[in-house]
């Protein structure tokens, strides 16, 4: 099976903006990809002009919502290095019972690749301009470099949602048909990384090999 990859636009936040950045991306991706019955709900960022839609779904909203809590606590454990979120969507296989135990191959048909690259706060040394500025020259030029940036970003992130459109509506052909479960859809799973991790095919191959129930989209 092939397996399709799309990498997002790479994106520079500062640190209270990584929840609504992720919130907004994951949804948009999952809402596109839930194919079973939602509740579509808009939603608009508190610190962008942007209206996303969500799928309606609370034990979703949680679940994003805890992998966004181990993103930041990431970051901040290592706040030089950048971070990506990985979103896969795959196939489950029940793989032949060796020695009573039953194996749960999983067979990745797509995967999300989200980047971004998060300043550090201010007491630290940057090196970013428009950091410095905030600390050590609180008055108009800082505010206007900061509304810039803050603008660019918002630019940036209506790109990565256009990027998430134009995917999903030119690659079709490695969906893999509906599983047959009423009122759900295709399974998948959300990883933490670094820029600086080694994805080897191993860890891929391990990945596959994995065992216990998937996270459904409902």
């Amino acid at each position: 099976m092939n397996c399709e990859v799309c990498r997002l636009k790479e994106l520079e936040v500062e640190h209270f903006e990584i929840r609504e950045v992720l919130r907004c991306i994951l949804h948009t991706i999952l809402f596109h990809r839930a194919l079973g019955l939602v509740r579509p709900k808009d939603v608009d960022l508190e610190l962008f002009e942007i209206t996303y839609v969500q799928c309606g779904n609370v034990e979703l909203e949680k679940k994003i919502d805890e992998k966004i809590d181990q993103f930041i606590d990431r970051v901040e454990k290592h706040p030089n290095k950048k971070n990506q979120i990985c979103l896969s969507f795959y196939e489950v296989k029940n793989k032949q019972a060796v020695w009573f135990t039953n194996k749960v191959e999983r067979l990745y048909w797509e995967q999300w690749y989200i980047s971004l690259n998060v300043a550090q706060q201010p007491k630290s040394h940057s090196g970013k301009s428009y950091y410095s500025k905030v600390v050590v020259d609180p008055g108009e030029s800082a505010l206007e470099e900061r509304s810039h940036r803050r603008a660019a970003l918002e630019a940036s992130l209506r790109e990565v949602l256009f990027q998430i459109i134009k995917f999903v509506n030119e690659k079709k052909d490695h969906v893999p048909p509906i599983p047959n479960l009423e009122g759900l859809s295709f399974p998948y799973e959300i990883t933490i990384s670094s820029s600086s991790d080694s994805a080897s095919g191993m860890d891929m191959f391990k990945r596959m090999l994995q065992t216990g129930h998937p996270t459904m989209l409902s």
